[in-house]
C-alpha cells in the first residue's frame, strides 16, 4: 500500500479547475454546516480544509472530494450539545477530542482492513437511516430559517418549541431563506454550468441583505478569526469517556459508510477502482487533524466528487487545490463572510436536508418489498426520534434475521433424505440401482449449497427417518460451506445412527468440512475407511454390509421321500 495517493501533473490543468470549483461549492456549505452544528463557521471552514487535504494526500480514491457532510453534522450537532450540556467550560473541546477519536477509529478500521465489510449491511437500513439524518438537518434549521436561535434539546426540543418560533418568526430573515432555498431550487441548468447555486444563493441572499434590507437589524455570522487555529488538546472526564467513545465510533463508522458509497460513485463515473482500506485510514488522518484544528468532522462528498470528476479532475491533486484554496480564505479572507446572513446558510443546511432524503427508494419501496419498506420507515423513525445507533443496530438485526429466515427457508431444500430412487437428488443408474438393493435399509442423506445454521432445524427434523436404517450416508458432495451450528447437528445425527447400531459413511467433504468435522470428534467414532470420496462406493459398501446382518430366508422342509418298497 502506498503512502500517499497517486498524484501527477499529466492531468494538471483540469485537475486544477476542478479544486477551484469544488472549493467554491465547498465555501457555502462549510459555512452553513459550520453554524448549524453549533461550533461556529470557523470550525465548518477549518474541517474543509484539514478533512479535504489529509483525505486527498492519503486516501484511496484520487478524485473523491472530502469535506463536512450533512449526515456528519447532523451526528457534530448532538455530540456538542451533550457535551456543553455536561461541562459548559470545556464542553466544545471535549466535541472536537471525539473527533480526533473518530478518526483514529477510522484508522484502525483501514488498518484492520476492515474497508470491505463497512457497507455490507442492507439497503433498506442505509435508506432509512440517511432519510433520517436529512429529516434531523431539516428539523433543525427551523428555528433559524423563522429567524431565531436553535432551542435547546434538538429534535423534540425544536419540535416542543415550534409554536413559540412561529409566534415570534422575523418576516424578513424567512424571506431571506426562501429566497436562498428557490435559487438553490430554480437556478437553470445552462447557469449551473459556470456558477454553482450554492454560490448564487449566497450571494444573492447576501446581498439582498445589504441592499433592500440594510436598514434592518438581521442576524449575521460575524467576525471569523483570522489566521491558523489555536490547537485543541485532548480533553476529558472520567465520567464522559465511556459516552464519548460511543458518540466517536458511531462518527467514525458514519463517516466510513458516507465515505465509501461516495469513493463507488466515483468508480462508476471514472471506471477506476478506489482502496477501501486506504481511503479510511486517509479519512481518519483528515479527522484527527480536524479535531486538533477544531473543525468538523468530513466523509466523502457526493456532490463534490461528481462535480470534480465532470470538471475534469483525475488525480488527487484536485482536492489538494480545494484545500488550499479554503484555506486562503481562512487565513486572509474571512473578512469577506462576516455579513452573511444566518438565514441565507440556514436555507442552504435546508436544501441539503432534502437532498440526503433518499426520495427514489421512499416512492417505491413499497412496491420492492413490504418487509423492506417497514425496516426503512422503522429506522427513519428511530434515527429522528430515538438514537442515531439504536436505529442502525435495530435495522441491522431485524434485516438480518429475515434475511437468515429466508436463506435457512430456501437451504433447508436442499436437505434430502431417501431410502429409495428420488428424481431430486441426481444419482446415477448404478447408484440408483445399489439405493434399491438396500431394501429400505440403506439410508441417503443429501446436502447442497452452504448450510448455514438455520438449516440446523431443517436436519434435526429428519431424526425419525433413522428408527428403521441399517446404514446411513451423509453425502456432502455438493456442500460449498457448512457452519459450526450444520457441524454441531451432523455430528448429533452421526452420533445417533452409531447409537442405534448402523454403519455410517460421510462422502464428498471437502478438506474444510472434512477437518472441522473430525476436529469435533467424529475421527475418533468414524474410522478412516468410513470417509469416502465417492457415492457408489458408498452405497455399494452399506448394502453389502446391509446384506450380510439380514437374515436368510428359511427353506421350507420337503416331505420324506416314499420308501421304494410301498410303491
Amino acid at each position: 500500500m502506498q503512502l500517499t495517493n497517486q498524484i501527477h501533473f499529466r492531468n494538471l490543468r483540469a485537475d486544477l479547475f476542478g479544486g477551484v470549483t469544488t472549493a467554491i461549492i465547498s465555501l457555502p456549505l462549510a459555512l452553513a454546516f459550520g453554524v448549524a452544528s453549533g461550533a461556529g463557521a470557523t470550525a465548518g471552514l477549518y474541517g474543509a480544509v484539514c478533512v479535504g487535504f489529509f483525505a486527498a494526500l492519503f486516501g484511496g480514491t484520487p478524485t473523491l472530494i472530502s469535506e463536512p457532510t450533512g449526515p456528519m453534522t447532523v451526528v457534530m450537532t448532538a455530540v456538542i450539545s451533550s457535551a456543553i450540556a455536561d461541562n459548559p467550560e470545556n464542553g466544545l473541546a471535549i466535541a472536537f477530542t471525539v473527533v480526533m477519536m473518530a478518526g483514529i477509529f477510522q484508522i484502525l478500521f483501514g488498518a484492520l482492513r476492515l474497508g470491505k465489510y463497512v457497507t455490507l449491511m442492507p439497503y433498506s437500513v442505509i435508506s432509512g437511516f440517511m432519510s433520517g439524518i436529512g429529516v434531523i438537518l431539516i428539523i433543525l434549521q427551523i428555528a433559524p430559517l423563522l429567524g431565531q436561535v436553535s432551542p435547546p434539546g434538538g429534535v423534540m426540543g425544536t419540535l416542543g418549541a415550534l409554536p413559540d418560533l412561529l409566534a415570534n418568526l422575523q418576516p424578513i430573515e424567512l424571506l431571506l431563506a426562501l429566497v436562498t432555498i428557490a435559487v438553490l431550487f430554480f437556478t437553470p441548468n445552462q447557469l449551473k454550468r459556470y456558477a454553482p447555486p450554492q454560490l448564487l444563493a449566497l450571494l444573492v441572499g447576501t446581498a439582498l441583505s445589504l441592499t433592500v434590507f440594510g436598514d434592518i437589524d438581521i442576524r449575521r455570522i460575524g467576525e471569523i478569526p483570522m489566521g491558523l487555529p489555536s490547537l485543541i488538546f485532548p480533553t476529558f472526564t472520567p465520567g464522559q469517556i465511556t459516552g464519548m467513545v460511543v458518540d466517536a465510533a458511531v462518527l467514525g463508522m458514519l463517516g466510513c459508510i458516507d465515505t465509501l458509497l461516495t469513493a463507488v460513485i466515483s468508480d462508476s463515473l471514472t471506471r477506476t477502482e478506489h482502496d477501501s482500506n486506504k481511503e479510511l485510514i486517509g479519512q481518519g488522518i483528515g479527522n484527527l487533524v480536524s479535531g486538533i484544528c477544531g473543525g468538523l468532522p468530513g466523509a466523502g462528498a457526493t456532490m463534490g466528487t461528481v462535480v470534480n470528476i465532470q470538471t475534469g479532475a483525475r488525480t488527487a491533486l484536485s482536492g489538494l487545490t480545494r484545500a488550499g484554496i479554503l484555506l486562503v480564505v481562512v487565513l486572509g479572507a474571512a473578512q469577506l463572510t462576516q455579513t452573511i446572513p444566518m438565514a441565507v446558510l440556514a436555507g442552504i443546511a435546508f436544501k441539503v436536508g432534502i437532498d440526503i432524503l433518499d426520495w427514489s427508494f421512499l416512492q417505491r419501496a413499497h412496491k420492492v418489498s413490504v418487509r423492506g419498506t417497514v425496516i426503512m420507515y422503522g429506522v427513519l423513525f428511530l434515527t429522528v426520534f430515538v438514537d442515531l445507533i439504536a436505529a442502525v443496530g435495530v435495522g441491522v438485526f431485524i434485516a438480518n434475521i429475515l434475511t437468515i429466515d429466508r436463506l435457512s427457508e430456501l437451504q433447508a431444500q436442499g436437505v434430502k433424505v431417501v431410502s429409495d430412487s428420488d428424481d431430486d437428488i441426481p444419482l446415477s443408474p448404478e447408484e440408483q440401482e445399489w439405493l434399491d438393493q438396500g431394501m429400505g435399509k440403506v439410508l441417503l442423506f443429501y446436502l447442497s449449497g452452504p448450510m448455514i445454521f438455520g438449516v440446523s432445524k431443517a436436519i434435526a427434523r429428519e431424526h425419525a427417518a433413522l428408527q428403521d436404517s441399517h446404514a446411513v450416508i451423509f453425502d456432502l458432495s455438493d456442500v460449498s460451506h457448512m457452519g459450526v451450528t450444520v457441524s454441531l447437528a451432523i455430528e448429533n445425527m452421526i452420533q445417533d445412527a452409531l447409537d442405534m447400531g448402523c454403519q455410517v459413511y460421510v462422502v464428498g467433504a471437502n478438506k474444510k468440512i472434512q477437518n472441522r468435522l473430525e476436529s469435533m470428534g467424529l475421527a475418533a467414532l468414524l474410522p478412516s475407511n468410513h470417509w469416502l470420496i465417492d457415492r457408489k462406493d458408498a452405497l455399494q459398501r452399506a448394502v453389502r454390509g446391509v446384506q450380510s446382518k439380514m437374515p436368510r430366508p428359511i427353506e421350507p422342509e420337503l416331505p420324506p421321500p416314499i420308501p421304494s418298497e410301498t410303491i
